[in-house]
């Protein structure tokens, strides 16, 4: 039996402002039924306390999430100074309160600037790492605390915004799989009062930026699609730094076929964006075929291709 598909086949990477208080599931179930699609997916999980950036790539576009979800990210965070919780942010149970009394604009500069640069930072249980097939998030609401082994990350930049009173506003700008919460957590143990996260904005992934809301979805879904899909960035864009290899019409069938092909002054190693130059009528323009991977005798070899 052939189940058929009720949705559109849509194609694009959505730039989601995430609203604080829902998951990044819901969002992409909400954003996913806007659009009718049939297929997408969000790259890169926001904490329900979290808002801000959410790409959502859609159709074909799903097959190169991965590279999203090794991007930098910057973020603006919330910092609550002197109060520790169970959690990390303000969703947990208060576990500790102290003094910011020592606290004064020199130590909060010198403390931030010492976390810039590659440090070492341990995952926190409220997350979804898992342990025995259990996220730790999982394990951590029955009471149980798994060991985890500290990982590198880099910051590339940390400023401070503002501080008032307790509350102590960053800007960061990390590798993947850095945790914002636990690094708030750190500076505040190293400030010597504690701290946890109470907001955070996700600003950008990678080279993207600018952002898109529900509310403009919403307004964009009536009557028709076409002004929704002009919402949706091109597949391409994912990889705008990456090497370009244009290929004739010819290697991109032999390619589309899964050989290895051999192209002039490409790359000797690495991964490059595949682009065959088509041709109708009087017409030409490139298409955006996937992605490749030189091979060690200097072929290209298909990894990730589009089928549109």
């Amino acid at each position: 039996m052939v189940r058929r598909k009720n949705g559109r086949d849509v194609h694009g990477i959505l730039l989601l402002n995430k609203p604080a208080g829902i998951s990044s599931n819901t969002a992409l179930q909400r954003a996913k039924h806007l659009f009718q699609a049939n297929k997408a997916g969000h790259t890169g999980s926001l904490d329900n306390l979290a808002s801000g950036l959410l790409p959502i790539c859609f159709g074909e576009a799903t097959k190169l999430s991965r590279f999203l979800l090794e991007a930098d990210k910057r973020y603006q965070a919330e910092c609550t100074l002197g109060v520790t919780t169970t959690t990390g942010d303000a969703q947990g149970e208060v576990l500790q309160t102290r003094s910011i009394a020592q606290l004064n604009n020199q130590k909060i500069d010198e403390v931030t600037q010492s976390f810039i640069g590659t440090i070492q930072q341990i995952p926190p249980m409220y997350s979804a790492l898992k342990h025995q097939g259990k996220a730790l998030y999982k394990w951590a609401r029955q009471g149980k605390t798994i060991p985890r082994q500290a990982r590198s990350i880099m910051i590339y930049d940390l400023v401070v915004k503002r501080w008032i009173d307790q509350h102590l506003v960053i800007e960061v700008h990390c590798s993947k799989g850095t945790y914002v919460r636990t690094l708030a957590e750190d500076i505040g143990e190293a400030l010597g009062c504690g701290a946890h996260i109470s907001a955070l904005h996700r600003l950008s992934v990678g080279d993207y930026r600018d952002m898109v809301d529900f509310n403009t979805l919403e307004q964009s879904a009536q009557p028709e699609w076409e002004h929704l899909d002009q919402l949706l960035l091109p597949m391409h864009t994912l990889l705008s730094h990456w090497p370009t290899i244009i290929l004739t019409e010819e290697l991109a069938h032999y390619l589309r076929q899964g050989q290895a092909v051999q192209v002039a002054h490409a790359p000797t190693q690495g991964w490059v964006k595949l682009v065959v130059t088509a041709k109708h009528s009087m017409t030409q323009w490139n298409q955006f075929l996937g992605i490749g991977q030189v091979l060690e005798d200097g072929r290209i070899a298909p990894r990730r291709l589009i089928n549109l």
